[in-house]
């Protein structure tokens, strides 16, 4: 990878989908992360939310494996420091513990935030002319 790599962010759900439910719509961002052509940046806060997520009950019964799952966010999401607040106007998500995400991918001028969060969807408008595709993973390529 090289510094010219185009950069991504994936909220909670969606590595929820790769690492717990296998979910096919996420695959392509895996060979592609996996294939050094996509940079996934993380911060500590998204890495903590995953393990509770992990441990979460409600998850119990695709009986996850945990030390698996943080081996591979791990081995492939570059943990960066803590987003700055946004100074975006318009770019505030209606739900406070997803703007880190809409942060993280500013800051580090990421091309994409993959996400099926409706809050952080409802951004992608006002996030295009800051050069963020909010999408869906289904929605990705690495060409959009």
């Amino acid at each position: 990878m090289t510094a010219d790599t185009p950069v991504v962010v994936l909220d909670t759900n969606v590595v929820l989908d790769w690492l717990v439910f296998a979910d096919a719509r996420i695959q392509p961002t895996v060979d592609a992360l996996e294939a050094g052509r996509l940079r996934w940046v993380a911060c500590s806060a998204m890495r903590q939310e995953l393990v509770h997520m992990l441990g979460h009950a409600s998850l119990a019964r695709w009986q996850s494996d945990r030390p698996t799952s943080l081996a591979l966010f791990d081995r492939l999401a570059e943990i960066r420091p803590a987003p700055a607040a946004n100074p975006f106007i318009g770019l505030r998500c209606s739900d406070a513990d997803d703007q880190v995400f809409v942060d993280l991918a500013l800051a580090e001028g990421a091309r994409w935030l993959l996400t099926h969060d409706r809050a952080l969807l409802k951004l992608a408008r006002r996030a295009a002319p800051r050069g963020l595709r909010i999408l869906r993973p289904a929605d990705w390529t690495l060409q959009t």
